[in-house]
């Protein structure tokens, strides 16, 4: 666990242990829930599918390609204890490889149309 106060930037890093120097990550999403396993509650999201969706998001810069760093201010659910549970996905691609996910950003899937 690690302790913050509301409003408070929250600081993380990700950092790929491989020897392919290759390699880049890439956050694709990452949410909130006051629950600490996957549930039907409500979330909070801060990235998903690589489209920012928390105004207080922002990325840093990294010299290594291996390395992503990132913020967003913490915050509580109101209706729910004060824990919070980040879920965060990242891919890994090859480096230079533009059609892979990494290179694509944000991408808006289109829901299906239930079919009758």
């Amino acid at each position: 666990p690690y302790y913050v106060h509301a409003n408070q930037d929250l600081f993380l890093q990700a950092y790929l242990h491989s020897s392919d120097p290759n390699l880049v990550i890439f956050l694709d999403t990452c949410v909130a829930s006051p629950a600490p396993h996957n549930s039907t509650a409500a979330t909070h999201d801060i990235i998903r599918n690589g489209c920012v969706r928390d105004s207080s998001y922002a990325t840093y810069y990294s010299p290594r390609r291996h390395v992503l760093r990132f913020k967003f201010k913490a915050f509580k659910f109101a209706w729910s204890n004060p824990l919070v549970y980040l879920r965060c996905e990242l891919v890994v691609c090859r480096a230079y490889d533009y059609s892979s996910r990494c290179y694509q950003g944000c991408v808006n899937r289109a829901k299906r149309e239930a079919s009758s």
